[in-house]
């Protein structure tokens, strides 16, 4: 046992035959490598025809789609929207203070005219009322 060394020390032998046909240290498989803009030219290509297509026949294509198929053109609608939609509801978060307090005195002036002149002005309490 002396003479054995510890396991995953062993260096792997491949076959003479594999061995042959491996990569040298620092040898690309393909030395050469991808032109330049190739992998881009398909995909210019394929835009350019869906383009041309598309002014030819899009407009017609999107009426018949929408005719023939509402549930593929709903689907196709809500895959061009952006995944997050920011959409303001509060239309207050866009007032200044004073444009705020200017809303809450028509607002209250509405409420009171409403109430047939009971509220807290026709009390003469909207002093003591307004914070």
């Amino acid at each position: 046992m002396a003479g054995r060394k510890p396991a995953g020390t062993a260096k792997r032998q491949l076959p003479k035959a594999m061995e042959a046909h491996q990569f040298k240290p620092g040898q690309s498989g393909n030395p050469r490598g991808r032109g330049k803009g190739v992998r881009n030219k398909l995909g210019e290509a394929f835009l350019e025809a869906l383009h041309e297509d598309f002014n030819e026949h899009g407009a017609d294509a999107i009426v018949k789609c929408r005719q023939d198929s509402p549930v593929a053109y709903v689907k196709v609608l809500a895959s061009i929207l952006p995944k997050d939609l920011n959409v303001t509801i509060n239309p207050l978060e866009e007032l200044t203070d004073a444009e705020l307090i200017e809303r809450i005195g028509e607002l209250r002036d509405a409420v009171d005219s409403a109430l047939g002149g009971t509220g807290a002005a026709a009390n003469g309490t909207e002093e003591a009322t307004r914070h």
